[in-house]
Formats: C-alpha cells, sequence, structure tokens
C-alpha cells in the first residue's frame, strides 16, 4: 500500500469515528489539525517573545521533526467543555522503538498515568495523553486499544499508556464523563506533523488560568549550530493560577484578578499544568529529567503559585536516532550517543523560554468560554489583548529593553 494511499485511508477512518461520536455525543466533537483560533493575537505580535532563542519555524512543539499532535475537541451543548489532545514522538511504531524519556514533578496534586514506568525505565511506548481528570481511565483504555490494535502487536500483553490531566471541571460537566476511548484514538489517528490548534481546543476546551481562559499552547527554541543546532519545542494545557507576569511585567496585578489578592477574594491558584517537551537532541533519561525540570523555570516566570492543590508535571523526550530504545538495542549492549553535562546549559535555556511562550499562547489564543456548571453559567473571559499591550507597552516600552 503507498503512503498515499495509507494516509488517506487514514483521513476515512478518522472522519468515520469523529462521524460516529458526533452521533453519540448529539453535538461536536472535532479532530483539530492546526486551524488558527478565533483569537489571532500573540505574545509575538507585540513584538515580545520570551528570551534570546529564536522559534522555529511554526513556533510549536512540531518543529522538532516528526513529533504530530492530534486532539479532539467536545464542546456542545450547554456544559460539556473537554476533549483530548496526544502527541507521538515519531510516526513509527512508538511500541517496539521506545523513545527515552525523563519526568518532573513541582506539586504532585495530580494523577499521571504511567509515570512510575517512565521513572523507572527512563522510556516512553506510547503516545502521551493529556485530558480532563476524571477521563484518564477512558483515555488509558484508548491508548491501549489502540497500541494494541497495530499491525505487529499481536504479541502484546503489557502496555505502559501515559496519560497526564487538569481538572476542567470549573467549566465542564466533568462527573458527566463524556471523553471515551474513541475520542482518544480518534486524537491519535488524526496526529499530524505542522501547525497546532492553540488555545480553547483539545484538552484545554475548559481549563481556567490566573481566572482567564487557558487552554493548549505550544512553543519552540532552536540552537545554532554552534551549540549543536538542536530543537526544543514545548506543548502545554494551562490550567492553573498565581500572579500573571507577561515580560517581567505583573500583568495580573494591574487587571486586579490574582491569588492572595486581600487575603479574602475568590480568586484560586489552585489547577494543575501539564508540560510536554520534546527535543531532537541525543539525550539519556537522565538529562531529560534534568531537561524537564528546567521547564519549571519558564513556569515560574508565568508567575505561577505551586499551590498545595496544583499538579505541576513535565515530561521530556528525544526523538533523536541515535538514543531510541529500538529492539535490537533492547536485545542486546548497544552504542548509543550521549550529549556531554557541560553542553546542557543552552538546552535548558531553550526548554525555559518555549515553555513561557507556550504557556503565554494558551492563553493569548483563547477565547471566552460560556457553560452551566451545577445549574449555574459561569463565564470565563479571554484575556483582552489590547488591553496587556497597553500595560505591557506602559511598563516596558520596546525601545528601552535590553
Amino acid at each position: 500500500m503507498s503512503l498515499e494511499t495509507g494516509a488517506v485511508k487514514m483521513a476515512l477512518g478518522v472522519s468515520i469515528i469523529l462521524a460516529s461520536l458526533l452521533a453519540m455525543t448529539g453535538g461536536e466533537a472535532v479532530a483539530d489539525r492546526g486551524e488558527p483560533s478565533d483569537q489571532s493575537a500573540s505574545i509575538r505580535d507585540m513584538g515580545r517573545a520570551p528570551g534570546v532563542l529564536p522559534s522555529g519555524p511554526l513556533n510549536a512543539i512540531t518543529d522538532v521533526a516528526g513529533v504530530r499532535v492530534g486532539q479532539v475537541t467536545l464542546n456542545h451543548g450547554d456544559s460539556v467543555r473537554t476533549g483530548v489532545t496526544a502527541i507521538l514522538p515519531h510516526g513509527g511504531d512508538l511500541f517496539r522503538d521506545k523513545v527515552p524519556a525523563g519526568l518532573k514533578v513541582a506539586n504532585g496534586y495530580g494523577k499521571l498515568a504511567g509515570a512510575t514506568q517512565i521513572v523507572e525505565l527512563g522510556e516512553i511506548e506510547s503516545p502521551i495523553v493529556l485530558t480532563n481528570t476524571l477521563s484518564v481511565g477512558a483515555a488509558m483504555e484508548g491508548v491501549v486499544r489502540w497500541t494494541l490494535q497495530q499491525a505487529g502487536h499481536e504479541d502484546i500483553r503489557s502496555v505502559n499508556a501515559v496519560v497526564g490531566e487538569t481538572n476542567d471541571g470549573g467549566l465542564n460537566d466533568i462527573r458527566g464523563l463524556h471523553v471515551r476511548p474513541e475520542h482518544v484514538i480518534a486524537a491519535i489517528e488524526s496526529a499530524t506533523t505542522g501547525p497546532v490548534a492553540e488555545g480553547a481546543v483539545g484538552a484545554g476546551t475548559g481549563t481556567i488560568a490566573f481566572g482567564f481562559k487557558g487552554g493548549i499552547g505550544t512553543a519552540s527554541r532552536q540552537l545554532p549550530q554552534s551549540l549543536g543546532g538542536f530543537t526544543v519545542g514545548v506543548l502545554v494545557q494551562s490550567n492553573y493560577g498565581g500572579l500573571l507576569t507577561i515580560d517581567g511585567v505583573p500583568v495580573g496585578a494591574e487587571i486586579g484578578r490574582y491569588y492572595l489578592k486581600d487575603a479574602v477574594e475568590a480568586e484560586k491558584p489552585d489547577g494543575s499544568i501539564m508540560i510536554v517537551v520534546a527535543t531532537d537532541a541525543p539525550l539519556s533519561d537522565r538529562n531529560l529529567e534534568r531537561l524537564a525540570e528546567r521547564a519549571f523555570a519558564g513556569l515560574a516566570r508565568t508567575g505561577a503559585a505551586y499551590s498545595n492543590g496544583s499538579g505541576d508535571y513535565a515530561i521530556a523526550f528525544s526523538t533523536h536516532e541515535g538514543v531510541r530504545r529500538t529492539v535490537a538495542r533492547r536485545e542486546a549492549p548497544a552504542m548509543i550517543e550521549d550529549w556531554p553535562n557541560d553542553r546542557m546549559s543552552p538546552l535548558f535555556v531553550a526548554v525555559a523560554e518555549a515553555s513561557e511562550e507556550a504557556i503565554l499562547n494558551s492563553m493569548f489564543k483563547a477565547t471566552t468560554t460560556r457553560s452551566v456548571v451545577n445549574g449555574r453559567e459561569v463565564v470565563i473571559e479571554a484575556l483582552d489583548v489590547e488591553r496587556v499591550r497597553t500595560i505591557l507597552d506602559r511598563a516596558r516600552p520596546l525601545s528601552v529593553r535590553p
């Protein structure tokens, strides 16, 4: 079968899955392939971008060659505001050709499935799926079913499904368990390279950040050839609180919406964030763990509170062929590439910058979302981009920036 024929059959299969899901849910089940959001302005449109390194051409996690992203958005009725986002490290057999990976936890109030095996073995053998807190079980089933259905997997009896979550119950009927295994399979099957939809899509459909609409965000950084020429890409599911800070400016304080304001108001820092980091640098699982840890530097720069009730997780993996855990390399001693510790610092800078920008993109690209939760109408506003622009220009005019 040709690649073109295979692609057509895959697209047809995804369309059939989505059509059946639409009939079951009575509403919208959309596989997002990178369509622009209604809110087009970004931090870069204001002439600002975190850090000093250039982004990749897409400014997305898919700038790391081979990485694919697929999303299913569930946005229907009065109260269903949720979805699925799937990240595939490469387009081959993920179970047979595992990728080295590292995991770091800043605050462990979460339900990250597959975490202990990542820590123990330093590798990932499935798509990384993001969804809502109470749908982790359904997402795991979807990942397992998809893996078992792949050609050549007839002998598999164990799958470490990696599923992260944040709690979107502020906007979504989370107790309704609207995410089903079929949604997860559809997200995986629709995953492609290229642009990534951001904002209130996929697993970010019902999330809230700093009291504003959060969502899915992505960004990337490229190192110059003198530093290895590698790419670092980040995708986030933002759903946390604190004091929103943009380009070093406490925007949340200026707007008047932040945790601990007057110590009595309703703003809460609780929530979670999932940070997924991809790179084509030949890193060991040990150095991928170190890379994941530096993603929290970008999170801190946005004003995160790292609260008691927040689950703050970062997963990092490498796509480099020289470190991939292939069948042959797992059967006998093997030579693998290993980027030296002394040359890791530029990668640390890249992941911090990309994480910060991905978070900002998740909010800048989000749109105001309405829902009914427990019989009460809830409206979570998107950031007012023009107001943010005014605040930033007044606080740090571009002409005087270093």
